[in-house]
């Protein structure tokens, strides 16, 4: 071999392993960038819909697939109980499970929730190193490897993907594998394995855990994307692209018919009008991050995500909710974007700069039709190294302060500027778990319903994904009803317990009085809720009031009762009177009145969780004996 030769590949080694070191470090960035949650709070899953799919994996890698196929959930949607093998994607439970069964093989114990709470940042340095890849293909490696720095940190992304976040951090990986194989399966004729690993992705996306109901609207962007790269009929002309186009068009088929089914409800037709209408509110795009650069505090973005949840949403917030969906979906392609544009920017200026001796004159003579080639190119590096840096900055904030606070577990800032931690929902769940009979109903509002069966083990009336909205209605109606009424409603429910979620106290606006118009809603949108009208629960100027303006028949209705029941005597803020509501910012109209229905059995240090006893009352309404 040449000296040249041996230089040459000297230098071709230095590169790849320069670019290998690089990639590495944009790997390991976005997985610690996830783990202010877990260094906060502890490791725990977030949100609400995540305990569903952390619940089912438990009870995979503990029974296995055939159990877990077959398993029929006697503890949701009581009394008819959930198949869940049948009801649910289980790409996401499967995945886990494998991964927990494959490091116990090699002798590597970790818990079941911790794979599942560490699963998000795990797939997203997969992202990361898939994206490189994938720029690669379009552009080069220079670009490719900002890609991956840029979607490392990217917030649209890791407002997904931290640690805890057990829901949606399998599919930006899938998706952006699919395009890559799709796209490298069409630039080498030949190749017909990446044809079918291709295949074999789209074929996963079919049992993928698809809980956002959004899953046709990434495929189909996906299909877009690939034939804007190359635009020609290549992957439908050669054989050895059809099986990928093939099972490619089948998932866009399947998904939007799944899409179709979960929305075209009776009960959801007016969310999803709602959210068709608010798409022309793509502009929110651009103010949600201006609510970032200003500084919004946590709790306030704590509140518009847990505000913005699936189906039941209202019109305000339905756009806040389809930005966070759009920014996650687009996030990846405005990094590859970027990183090519920043990319060609870098490159360009790079050759302009002046890096040789002052006493070469040959140099200057070429460039004087260009005098200050150097001192520009240099500037724009400059500029474009602030921008990165600021950005990466700007991310980093951002994934602390607004995308690192689960719900389950609430944090804020006290007047020292100190962090007071509200730990009421598992202190509610724990006392749930230990102090009721392990055959007791617990009837809530549907948000928690995941939550009281993944860690209270307790039976439910409805949850996140019940189908069945005469059930639903059935405990809007309790919940909007009268004492008397609502009692007869629980009976027939077999209802031992009621939960409710109160924020007056504390100041926490996600909270069922909020939420309470729903309840109203839908429960008086079936036959036997017809005697419930939203407009009852107004007073005569249209106002949703909890003061003493309040409509008589909100004042006197179960959730309110159980809500504020010995409210009136607490002194919530100097200067304010008894019963002064924080998040309503008035006095409660009915301060002083007993349960005749329920017996309250337990309420959290922050009244956050309010959990009533169902009393055992004979048709007179005197307890029994």
């Amino acid at each position: 071999m040449t000296k040249l030769g041996f230089l040459r590949l000297s230098y071709e080694k230095q590169d790849t392993l320069l670019k290998l070191l690089i990639l590495s470090m944009a790997a390991v960035l976005s997985f610690s960038t996830r783990l202010f949650a877990v260094l906060r709070f502890e490791s725990v899953i977030h949100e609400f819909d995540p305990y569903f799919n952390y619940r089912t994996t438990r009870f995979l890698a503990e029974e296995g697939f055939y159990k877990f196929h077959n398993w029929f959930d006697d503890r949701a949607w009581y009394p008819l109980g959930r198949i869940i093998g049948g009801t649910i994607y289980p790409g996401l439970m499967i995945t886990s499970a494998a991964i927990y069964h494959v490091l116990h093989f090699f002798h590597i114990t970790i818990d079941i929730r911790n794979v599942c709470v560490f699963l998000a940042p795990l797939f997203s340095s997969f992202t990361t190193i898939v994206t490189y890849h994938l720029t690669k293909e379009l552009k080069d490696a220079g670009a490719g490897l900002l890609a991956a720095a840029m979607i490392a940190v990217v917030p649209g992304y890791i407002s997904r993907s931290v640690a805890g976040s057990y829901d949606n951090e399998v599919k930006i990986w899938s998706w952006s594998l699919r395009i890559f194989q799709c796209c490298w399966a069409e630039r080498n004729t030949c190749s017909c394995l990446y044809s079918w690993t291709s295949s074999i992705t789209s074929i996963w996306e079919l049992v993928r855990n698809d809980s956002t109901g959004l899953g046709w609207t990434h495929s189909f962007f996906s299909l877009i994307l690939l034939l804007y790269i190359r635009f020609h009929l290549q992957p439908v002309l050669s054989s050895e692209h059809m099986a990928a186009f093939g099972v490619f068009g089948l998932c866009q088929i399947h998904a939007f018919v799944d899409y179709l089914r979960s929305k075209l409800n009776p009960q959801q037709f007016e969310v999803l009008f709602r959210s068709v209408i608010s798409l022309v509110g793509f502009v929110l795009l651009t103010v949600g991050a201006l609510l970032m650069l200003t500084g919004m505090e946590s709790s306030q973005i704590l509140v518009l995500n847990a505000d913005g949840y699936r189906h039941r949403i209202n019109f305000k917030n339905t756009g806040y909710f389809l930005t966070v969906r759009l920014m996650l979906v687009l996030a990846p392609v405005m990094c590859i974007l970027s990183g090519i544009g920043v990319s060609q920017v870098l490159s360009t200026y790079m050759k302009n700069l002046d890096i040789s001796r002052p006493d070469k004159k040959s140099k200057k003579q070429q460039d004087s039709t260009y005098p200050i080639k150097n001192e520009v190119a240099s500037g724009m590096i400059l500029v474009m190294a602030f921008f990165l840096i600021t950005y990466t900055f700007h991310s980093t904030w951002v994934t602390s302060e607004a995308y690192s606070s689960p719900s389950i577990v609430l944090s804020a800032r006290g007047g020292d500027g100190s962090r007071i931690i509200f730990d009421d929902f598992r202190e509610a769940y724990y006392w749930l778990r230990h102090n009721t009979p392990e055959d007791a109903k617990v009837m809530s509002w549907w948000d928690y319903g995941y939550q009281i069966t993944a860690m209270a083990n307790r039976t439910i009336l409805v949850d996140n994904n019940t189908w069945n909205n005469t059930h639903i209605s059935r405990v809007g109606q309790a919940m909007a009803s009268t004492e008397e009424k609502a009692y007869e409603i629980m009976r027939e429910l077999d209802v031992s317990y009621v939960l409710v979620i109160f924020g007056g106290l504390t100041g926490y606006s996600s909270d069922d009085i909020n939420k309470f118009l729903w309840m109203v809603r839908i429960g008086g949108s079936t036959d036997t809720g017809k005697h419930i009208k939203e407009n009852d629960y107004y007073t005569p100027t249209g106002e949703f009031r909890v003061d003493r303006e309040g409509s008589p028949v909100l004042l006197n209705c179960l959730m309110y009762k159980m809500c504020y029941y010995r409210f009136g005597q607490v002194y919530t803020e100097a200067k304010r009177p008894p019963g002064f509501d924080r998040v309503r910012n008035a006095e409660i109209g009915n301060k002083d009145f007993e349960l005749d229905v329920l017996e309250e059995a337990y309420t959290t240090e922050h009244w956050l969780v309010r959990i009533y006893k169902v009393k055992d009352l004979d048709n007179r309404g005197l307890s029994r004996t």
